[in-house]
């Protein structure tokens, strides 16, 4: 009898009641709920839930009878309007339940002077049973809810029931949703007065109604009808934020990421035409800027373009700062973000809201971000002592860079500078005259030898020049003093003039020991074509420091030194590498793998999570870029050689501190293939920036380095790992492909480099060798 009740139990569930796929939507967004979420709790994919709510199908049992008992009880909460009894304009009841279970959200009594929000605000009333429902719908999956923050922040999705006139709508509580695709584990949560996170996208329905898509799956209503009311909204209700990443920094302004359609529900075009694009910026007599003057607000010299700040000055120690993004104006450059700006906004808020959370809410491009984030963790100023009225100023933070730039030393200005411009105009700067501190770009032919074998396998070095920021000494805010006849100092950060001609890769000091190498098939560690230098040249102080480690005396002829130093890059390294190693993590790379089993998780990880794979090359970008900025090139057509350009009136314009990180960058590969010379005979082919290309009998990077039973390999070489500093496999290509590269691009003595194309194995460009 038993079996006939189980099959009468599962009929009636195969035609458990489900309300229309419209109002199933409604209702999931009454309680906050992400498509995530609920199917996280009924363990099925997001795309299902979404087939459910949009009526393409129809769930089965046994999802169908949870999914019914889910909706029952959130019709409980949000009946539809007209369908209680209780007029649309009734009071909100100004209680809260008490208790909650202690995975929820906490609530907060609103008080008779904050009135409640109605559709499609969430009523905070509901908020403690809501969560009980969800919790319930979502114990076999084992994901209760997180809380909202105990202040009344802006309003989410929404009940239908007890609507208040437009008037008189406010905030309200929120909900965010505890583990899901869109918040990796260890992602720090918004928290604090910054309760909705650093951003939201923004996106416009056909009915003209804007929502926004937060960090953590968060869903927003956006009641603000234009562009000066969004901006207000967001500063007043919104609870956008980020806190300070230092004690005396400050902390970051909300950023609004724009869809098309969320462009021009607020007037602004979708795709800027050709002459703004050119331009990077909507023309000053454009409508929308001219709404923002009259509600008082300003935009920064850069305009109303892809990125653009809008402020107001700032009263007390509060700013009024909102940012703009907009993907559509190529706001998220494809070289550093992928196919970001071609996605849905709950994903793309939610790889921004990564981002954000790791590194820096984005204020630009991942170069722009990367030059801010240095300031942000390490504020030019403080505030002082009390003086004797008890008042306190804002004074120089030791270790800073300062607030006023510095001019570089003569032998560091890139060529158009101020401090050049008593030089003849057609004047061209060898190294005797200029510091060439950049990165490898050096190739040669294969040996006989290294004809015989069958592949070519490229290592790549993780974050090299983050790597290298690491513990880089520098020069801080004093100028630099030219020093004649001076004695090497490797404490000294400077650059230096000295000959280098004199030492001899074939016979080099390796920790105590001198060895005999074969110095032709190395490049040179003091030239980035890895050419041997014929006489004196500028030198930053880490690639002086290298031939004195090598074991050769060293006598400069003068030098430009910083007396005033310190690891001023060391937070920017730690804030950087944090955000990568635990992007990595996300996607099953972890730290301290074993080579085989690290090889194994890098097989194909960005396929695993490709939203994170996205965050992974742009925290990449951010080091690369945020090192480039450092010695940003003047832009525009009317610039003039010996003119000032603006990026010149930057603190941070310091030409000395990228050349201090390229020289170590360069030494570090340098010391690495030395070593592994040195040990096992092998020599590199090609080394093009952080990527060197090695001959080996087999395709993988383990038929390259040698690691023992111990899984330990040579000390001071190349190590596998996700760490910064450590190498990846970059890519494997057979000999004779290499054979054919050579021959195909090589003219004039000219040898291609290899590492450029080793990873794909295709040659898009003709290796020019510059």
């Amino acid at each position: 009898m038993s079996e006939l009740f189980d099959a009468v139990d599962a009929l009636v569930a195969s035609r458990s009641p489900l309300p229309p796929p419209a109002e199933r939507r409604r209702l999931r967004q009454a309680h906050a709920l992400t498509l995530d979420e609920v199917a996280a709790a009924l363990r099925v994919r997001r795309a299902t839930v979404g087939a459910w709510e949009s009526g393409k199908t129809e769930p089965r049992p046994p999802e169908r009878e949870a999914y019914a008992r889910l909706l029952e009880q959130l019709a409980n909460l949000y009946p539809a309007p007209g369908s209680t009894g209780v007029p649309e304009d009734a009071a909100v009841p100004q209680t809260f339940t008490a208790a909650a279970p202690p995975a929820q959200a906490q609530t907060v009594a609103a008080t008779p002077s904050t009135p409640m929000a109605g559709t499609p605000a969430a009523r905070t009333a509901a908020s403690s049973a809501a969560s009980d429902a969800a919790a319930t719908a979502g114990k076999e999956a084992e994901t209760e809810a997180e809380g909202s923050s105990s202040a009344p922040p802006a309003a989410v999705r929404a009940p239908a029931a007890g609507r208040r006139p437009r008037a008189e709508r406010a905030s309200h509580s929120a909900r965010r949703p505890g583990a899901q695709k869109a918040s990796p584990v260890n992602t720090p949560a918004p928290g604090g007065v910054y309760v909705h996170g650093p951003l939201l996208v923004l996106d416009a329905d056909t009915e003209r109604q804007v929502t926004g898509y937060g960090v953590g799956g968060l869903i927003l209503d956006v009641p603000a009808k234009s562009l000066p009311a969004l901006v207000e909204w967001t500063l007043t209700e919104a609870r956008l934020g980020s806190q300070k990443l230092h004690g005396s920094g400050k902390d970051g302004d909300p950023l609004l990421v724009l869809t098309e359609a969320a462009c021009e529900r607020y007037g602004l075009p979708a795709a800027l035409p050709e002459a703004e694009r050119l331009a990077g910026r909507l023309p000053e007599g454009h409508k929308v800027i001219k709404q923002l003057e009259r509600a008082g607000w300003q935009l920064t010299k850069r305009g109303l373009g892809p990125w653009a700040r809008i402020y107001r000055p700032a009263h007390g120690s509060r700013r009024q700062c909102v940012q703009l993004c907009i993907p559509s104006w190529r706001a998220l450059d494809d070289r550093s973000w992928g196919h970001a700006a071609q996605l849905p906004p709950p994903e793309l808020a939610r790889v921004l809201g990564v981002y954000a959370t790791r590194v820096m809410t984005p204020v630009g491009s991942t170069a722009v971000t990367g030059l801010q984030l240095m300031t942000a963790l390490n504020p030019p100023t403080r505030a002082s002592e009390p003086d004797a009225d008890g008042r306190r100023h804002r004074e120089h933070r030791p270790g800073s860079l300062g607030t006023q730039p510095v001019d570089p030393a003569p032998c560091e200005a890139i060529d158009g500078h101020p401090v050049l411009a008593h030089l003849p105009r057609f004047h061209v700067r060898g190294p005797g005259e200029r510091l060439f501190e950049e990165a490898y770009d050096w190739a040669r032919d294969m040996t006989d030898a290294e004809c015989m074998q069958r592949y070519l396998v490229g290592l790549d070095v993780n974050l090299a020049f983050g790597a290298a920021a690491n513990g880089a000494v520098v020069g801080l805010a004093s100028p630099p003093v030219h020093v004649t006849d001076p004695v090497f100092d490797a404490a000294v950060p400077g650059s230096w003039l000295v000959d280098l001609s004199h030492v001899d890769l074939s016979r080099v000091r390796i920790g105590k020991q001198w060895r005999d190498l074969d110095g032709g098939l190395l490049p040179s560690p003091f030239t980035p074509s890895g050419e041997h230098p014929t006489g004196p040249a500028w030198y930053a102080t880490p690639t002086v420091a290298y031939a004195v480690e090598l074991g050769y005396d060293v006598a400069p002829l003068e030098a430009w030194v910083r007396r005033e130093s310190g690891r001023f890059l060391d937070g920017w390294y730690k804030r950087l590498r944090d955000a990568y190693v635990a992007t990595m993590a996300d996607l099953g790379v972890a730290e301290k793998l074993p080579p085989a089993e690290f090889l194994q998780a890098m097989d194909g990880y960005k396929s695993r999570d490709p939203e994170l794979g996205i965050v992974v090359d742009a925290v990449k970008m951010t080091v690369k870029g945020g090192i480039g900025k450092l010695q940003e090139k003047a832009r525009g057509g009317g610039w003039k050689p010996g003119q000032a350009w603006p990026a010149l009136a930057r603190p941070t314009w310091r030409p000395d501190i990228r050349a201090t990180v390229i020289s170590r960058a360069r030494v570090n590969m340098h010391r690495k293939m030395l070593a592994l010379a040195a040990a096992t005979g092998r020599y590199p082919v090609a080394v093009l920036s952080d990527c060197a290309v090695y001959a080996a009998d087999g395709p993988s990077p383990l038929d390259v380095l040698p690691y023992g039973a111990d899984g330990k390999t040579v000390p001071g070489s190349f190590r596998l790992g996700v760490s910064p500093g450590m190498v990846k496999h970059e890519g494997t290509q057979s000999v004779l492909w290499g054979a054919d590269v050579l021959e195909q691009l090589g003219a004039d003595g000219h040898v291609a480099n290899l590492a450029r194309y080793i990873k794909t194995g295709e040659v898009t460009a003709k290796d020019t060798g510059k």
